[in-house]
């Protein structure tokens, strides 16, 4: 009995693992390899350009979105990369001579993989979900966003409110294809609206006031919105601040927000989540959900781009 136990263990525990090992792995056209740094390791690693797609597209974007929003992001993370790439004269990771790219979100885009995949999705639903990234990247392979024959500066975000933003919101320079477009198809997202609430000492200590008083209440108001609706500058006591800056010293969501008063503390409700330029995550996937492809997605949130098929120089 107790033999029978353990064949059916062992017959079991191979049948979940066997998928892992026979998942399809299409390659990138040949040639084309990504020299990817990774931080935690402190070590490059050479992928091909599609596995290393399936590795940002399975970090960034959750593998129960719709298929169709799943290709969108692929194409966005493949044209990030091929504008990176050296050997199409991107700049590289400079923190890393000989790396295209790194796995810092904060450099470029996430990347996961295998074992990290494993952790995040469970060993049970990594080949289920691997499969379906993997089908969104290879339904995609090679294509990459062009503006004037150049890969586009592919910016996306999770969740951007009732609109995008204008590039010149973030950078203060504008790009003509990364214009402010409605955006009512996130609003399931779980971070679509959220508050943080600060004691006054809290926030003044956290914008570096502490020296400030507060004589008849502190000074809350928002000076000027940008045309998207998000926070351009505020007064916090007597100090001026961007929104781009209040949002990275208070870990706010995104610079769409406001704030007012409740029993003595300081609240800032946020619509949205991330920069708000490029591809709505969230609402790609509700644009897909209501029957949109990959294609019109794309060219919705990047206008006046074109899809071009990656060739080799």
């Amino acid at each position: 009995m107790r033999q029978l136990i353990g064949l059916f263990l062992f017959i079991f525990v191979l049948l979940c693992l066997l998928p892992l090992f026979l998942v399809k792995c299409t390659p990138a056209p040949p040639g084309i390899t990504v020299q990817l740094y990774l931080n935690e390791e402190k070590k490059i690693i050479a992928l091909d350009l599609e596995e290393y797609v399936k590795g940002v597209v399975a970090a960034e974007m959750p593998a129960e979105f719709d298929l169709e929003a799943l290709k969108a992001q692929a194409v966005a993370a493949r044209t990030v990369a091929v504008r990176r790439m050296r050997r199409f004269g991107g700049t590289g990771y400079p923190a890393a001579p000989g790396a295209d790219l790194s796995d810092d979100v904060r450099d470029s885009q996430a990347w996961l993989g295998r074992r990290q995949l494993i952790a995040k999705w469970g060993l049970w639903n990594y080949p289920r979900y691997w499969r379906k990234i993997s089908a969104a990247v290879e339904g995609t392979s090679g294509l990459i966003l062009t503006y004037e024959g150049r890969p586009i500066d592919a910016l996306y975000h999770s969740t951007s409110g009732p609109r995008t933003a204008n590039a010149e919101e973030l950078w203060g320079k504008p790009v003509p294809y990364l214009k402010s477009v409605p955006c009512s198809f996130g609003q399931h997202s779980p971070r679509y609206r959220q508050e943080r609430v600060f004691t006054v000492q809290e926030l003044l200590s956290a914008l570096g006031l502490a020296e400030e008083r507060a004589a008849g209440g502190l000074a809350l108001r928002i000076l000027k919105r940008t045309p998207s609706g998000r926070v351009d500058t505020m007064q916090i006591g007597t100090h001026v601040f961007s929104g781009t800056e209040l949002r990275s010293r208070l870990g706010l969501a995104s610079t769409n927000f406001t704030v007012h008063s409740r029993e003595g503390k300081v609240v800032f409700t946020t619509v949205g989540y991330g920069h708000g330029v490029g591809l709505c995550q969230y609402g790609a996937d509700g644009m897909a959900k209501a029957g949109k492809t990959f294609q019109e997605i794309l060219q919705y949130y990047y206008q006046g781009v074109e899809l071009k098929k990656l060739r080799l120089n």
